[in-house]
Formats: C-alpha cells, structure tokens, sequence
C-alpha cells in the first residue's frame, strides 16, 4: 500500500489536468471537492467550472461533488454544473467517497479524487485505494483551522517530492 498522505498526482490546477489522457487509462468517475479546488472557498460555479463540467461529460465522465459543507452550499455551486453530490460526506471517512461512487455508477478501480486538502480530501481516498490527485489551493486566503492544516500538509509535500519512490513525473504538473 502506498503512503496515504501522498497523492497519486500533484498539478498545479484542476484546470490544467489532462482528462482525456485519464479516461483513455480507463477512469470513469471523478469526485471533486468544491472549495479551493475548483473555485474561491464559498464563491458559485464560474464559467471556468460551468465549461469544465460541460467538457468533461461530453468525454463520458460521470462527477460527483463530495463536500463537507452543508447541502445549501453545495446546491449552489451544482446549481450551474448538475452533476450528482454528496454533502456533509465527513471526509476523510470513507462514506462520502462510498456514496459518490454509488451514484455515479463506478468503483475504486474507475473513480478518480480531487481535492486541494492532503487530511480531508485526498487522505481517506488515497486509505481506499482510489486514484488522487491533489492540486493547488486556488485562494491563499483561508479559514485559521485550513491555515494550521497546511503548516502539517508542508512535511508531507516534501516528503512526497523528495521520496525515492516517486520519480520527477510525479512533481506538479503544469498538465494542458
């Protein structure tokens, strides 16, 4: 088993990701976190996210949104981007990321994880085994318990870097 903290990718943005090259490997579903990793925290779907959802449907990918906000704000941002959501999911426990699978008909094997969090986002679907794929914090501006997390994240990104197990194509991606 791989390390859990260490992501399967880091690229610079979930806007820079090669999609087609994934579904080409064979991945069939993405779960997505909102905040950060495809908008400002706490900002509605902009046009960026509303034509990434549109591009990567018409590739043949299911998504779902799996959040540990509430359902109000997870409405929101789905309310331009209709794709299937999980609020509330309490990552990094299994459930969410369980239930977002669910809905979109796929499994570990298929599913792809993106997030901007190494302990919420990626760290329980990296424990499960699913394809992660951690990108960079759209908003430098956060919340205190986001801000101390990312002083924990910093040891674990160098290990990451620097770990012999990883080559130098694992470093972030500046993909598209």
């Amino acid at each position: 088993m791989r390390n859990p903290f260490f992501p399967s990718e880091l690229i610079r943005s979930t806007y820079s990701i090669d999609f087609e090259r994934l579904y080409e490997e064979g991945y069939r579903g993405i779960l997505f976190d909102i905040d950060n990793t495809l908008v400002p925290h706490g900002a509605p779907a902009d046009e960026r996210a509303i034509q990434l959802f549109e591009r990567l449907k018409r590739i043949g990918f299911q998504c779902c949104l799996v959040s540990n906000n509430k359902k109000p704000r997870v409405d929101m941002f789905n309310k331009d981007v209709h794709v299937h959501t999980v609020w509330l999911a309490h990552k990094p426990l299994p459930g969410g990321y369980r239930r977002g699978m669910q809905k979109m008909g796929t499994d570990i094997s298929n599913t792809l994880l993106i997030g901007d969090q190494i302990f919420t986002d990626l760290w329980g679907g990296t424990f499960m085994g699913i394809y992660t794929i951690m990108v960079c914090p759209i908003d430098p501006k956060e919340e205190i318990q986001i801000v101390l997390k990312r002083i924990l994240e910093k040891p674990i990104l160098w290990l990451y870097r620097h770990s012999k197990s990883f080559s130098s194509e694992h470093e972030i991606k500046e993909n598209g």
